[in-house]
């Protein structure tokens, strides 16, 4: 038999996890935490229908906690399979589980400390030596290169162009002699995007999963960088600061390469930037060491 399971993303866009069974095998396809309410949260710490231990190997398709944040608490209730990513989705799941484990921690430390907890003590949903027991199930793997999972699974990697590492699988399936090939989307990213490469192209598939976040409506074809421009020339003009708050991974280093690619284009002034922020500082560090997942023009040296 051969079944796919939604145990999140459905009905939101948040906690995307599924449980792929072929035969006597099964496989988790990401390990996503709910995200946003209280309601949405709590989610987190339901059962699953599913035992992890009953798993045989889990495939990420990015860092995304959504996406990676509850493979800690997978391990921690049974699982002990390969994780397999790319080599940048790796670095940076690497990084985002320490500081979701760190924000629990203080998010604990937090409610016990005012009382703001109908439990006692509160506790984290899982803990840095759940994080630790987790990095080493990491495997990487390339995109483009197709590989055995289990018996009658194989999977590749392709380019989503959503975050570094981000990868949309083709999954070939075969049971009883039947081959059946599958396609999951992960989460897409848009074309001509600062650094990354664009989306590849889907293959012809049998059954194909794809994410709807943005489905109902179209994003703004404007380019970025002369409204960005005209933003940093006010705050000069102004003799101001400008402060832009952004996410540490993806969002801070396409604002960083799009001020370089502004000032060296002569269309802002040479002004100081500081990125205050050492997770997005870690993050520069793991984007430099995986150029191979740039686009042509953010491939070259700054």
């Amino acid at each position: 038999m051969i079944s796919l399971q939604f145990l999140g993303a459905a009905g939101t866009v948040t906690g995307s996890k599924y449980a792929l069974t072929v035969g006597p095998h099964r496989i988790f396809i990401d390990g996503g935490l709910f995200q946003g309410n209280r309601e949405l949260r709590q989610r987190n710490w339901q059962p699953l229908p599913v035992q992890p231990a009953d798993f045989d190997a889990l495939l990420l398709t990015h860092a995304h906690i959504d996406h990676s944040g509850y493979l800690p608490k997978l391990v921690q209730r049974g699982f002990h399979g390969p994780i397999y990513c790319t080599p940048a989705t790796l670095e940076l799941t690497r990084l985002l589980l320490c500081d979701c484990a760190k924000l629990q921690r203080e998010e604990a430390d937090y409610r016990n400390d005012l009382r703001l907890t109908r439990h006692t003590p509160a506790l984290p949903l899982y803990d840095d030596d759940d994080v630790a027991a987790t990095l080493p199930l990491l495997r990487e793997v390339r995109y483009g290169r197709r590989f055995d999972v289990v018996p009658g699974i194989q999977a590749t990697f392709h380019e989503a162009g959503h975050i570094l590492g981000s990868a949309w699988l083709e999954l070939d399936l075969t049971e009883n002699g039947e081959r059946r090939k599958l396609v999951m989307s992960g989460d897409l990213g848009r074309e001509k995007a600062a650094i990354l490469r664009d989306p590849e192209p889907p293959v012809e598939c049998d059954y194909l999963v794809v994410e709807s976040t943005y489905g109902d409506r179209l994003h703004d074809s404007e380019p970025v960088g002369p409204r960005l421009a005209a933003v940093v020339h006010e705050a000069i003009q102004r003799r101001g600061v400008l402060v832009i708050p952004a996410f540490a991974v993806e969002r801070a280093q396409e604002l960083i390469y799009l001020l370089g690619e502004l000032s060296a284009q002569q269309q802002i002034s040479n002004v100081p930037v500081f990125l205050d922020s050492p997770m997005a500082a870690e993050a520069c560090h793991i984007f430099e060491r995986h150029r191979e997942c740039f686009d042509h023009e953010g491939s070259r040296p700054n």
